[in-house]
């Protein structure tokens, strides 16, 4: 009974590290790798496109689950105090600022996954869901930051909204205590800007992130299919 058992899981061991092998060939392969740079590249267009749509951004819950921390416990204080409107133009600023960052963000991300290469395929089918986004994002999100945060810097500043924030907070110690500095009547520029910059670099991750998952059957049908 003993042996059998060995003799059963020594074939499924065997099995299962065929499968692997066969997967991991198939997905270095050529085809493989033309697959999973299409999901990427597809899961790019759909985050940027989001971007492009104040609407859209501002309905999308992948980009407000990645609002910083500090970000949200000023939102909530600002409610508390009654500026809820304050805190929805905030939201509406940042959505505008979003769009001026596609053409800037897509260039970026495009030569990542073209540049992707038969090592990273591999990487990422043994990575199991999700792994190609943290590819991406790992060599691309400093890249991302310093690029888009002059332009939402910029824009906010245009829009006024760190004026907005300081007049509406000035005279309490609440920015000091969330941004843990000791200036508790200037919220400095870059500061809101590198949270909001945050906020757009990690809700595009999200979504591209999503978009591979829901197409992590494709992924594997194609690979089937190239056999």
């Amino acid at each position: 009974m003993r042996k059998n058992t060995i003799l059963v899981a020594t074939m499924a061991i065997a099995t299962l590290a065929t499968t692997t092998q066969s997967c991991v060939a198939l997905a270095t392969s050529s085809v493989g790798l033309t697959i999973l740079k299409q999901i990427l590249l597809g899961g790019i267009t759909k985050g940027l496109n989001i971007f492009s749509n104040q609407d859209s951004f501002l309905a999308n819950q992948l980009i407000d689950a990645a609002l910083p921390q500090q970000l949200r416990d000023i939102n909530n204080t600002l409610q508390k105090i009654g500026l809820s409107n304050l805190v929805q133009k905030e939201k509406e600023y940042i959505a505008k600022a979003a769009a001026f960052t596609v053409d800037t963000s897509r260039p970026i991300l495009t030569n990542a996954v073209n540049s992707l290469t038969a090592e990273d395929a591999a990487r990422i089918v043994q990575g199991g869901s999700g792994a190609a986004t943290q590819i991406l994002k790992e060599r691309t999100s400093a890249q991302l930051m310093a690029a888009i945060a002059p332009k939402v810097d910029a824009k906010l500043n245009e829009f006024g909204l760190v004026q907005s924030l300081n007049s509406a907070l000035s005279g309490t110690s609440i920015l000091g205590n969330i941004l843990g500095n000791q200036n508790t009547t200037n919220l400095a520029t870059s500061s809101i800007s590198n949270f909001a910059a945050q906020q757009m670099v990690n809700g595009l991750f999200n979504i591209i992130e999503n978009h591979e998952q829901q197409n992590a059957n494709t992924i594997l049908n194609s690979l089937n299919e190239a056999k």
